[in-house]
């Protein structure tokens, strides 16, 4: 068997926002135990006109190799209505990316980690700054707080009560 990693999940919905993420998460502690939470934050939508999201970064430790888990989580996004026949930007009840895997980097199959979208967007980094400050980008050796403390990107966000 091999030996569990932790890996941290980036989730977001606009649709039924707030019990579509409760139930993502919940699904993940049935499944992975031990599951710490970013505080919530809502951001308009990027790329579309729509409702505005909530996300959320979690971890979560597992022994599933990478696409082992990415197969689980397309499931888990199915299963809450995910429709893989919109666009990328589109409405989205729940989505749920893997973000980092351990240290691992490179290419596993279609997906690619470290995901790019951490550097990218506020609503990714700064739930995962949250959660893990002190952890270091796998790439660039920084840590996530000083990246959100450098990020030039557009800020808005709103922390929302859970």
């Amino acid at each position: 068997m091999a030996q569990a990693e932790q890996v941290y999940l980036g989730l977001g919905s606009n649709v039924d926002a707030r019990n579509k993420l409760a139930a993502g998460i919940a699904a993940l502690r049935e499944r992975f135990g031990d599951v710490a939470c970013s505080p919530v934050y809502r951001s308009e939508a990027v790329g579309f006109e729509g409702d505005d999201f909530l996300n959320a970064c979690c971890r979560i430790r597992t022994d599933l190799e990478p696409q082992a888990l990415k197969a689980w989580l397309t499931e888990l996004e199915d299963r809450y209505g995910r429709k893989r026949d919109l666009p990328k930007f589109a409405d989205r009840t729940l989505d749920i990316d893997i973000l980092l895997f351990g240290a691992r980097t490179g290419r596993f199959g279609r997906l690619v980690l470290p995901r790019g979208e951490i550097l990218k967007y506020a609503h990714v980094l700064k739930p995962l700054a949250d959660l893990a400050p002190d952890l270091k980008h796998p790439v660039t050796g920084k840590t996530f707080a000083e990246h959100w403390r450098e990020f030039d990107g557009d800020r808005s966000l709103e922390r929302v009560g859970w």
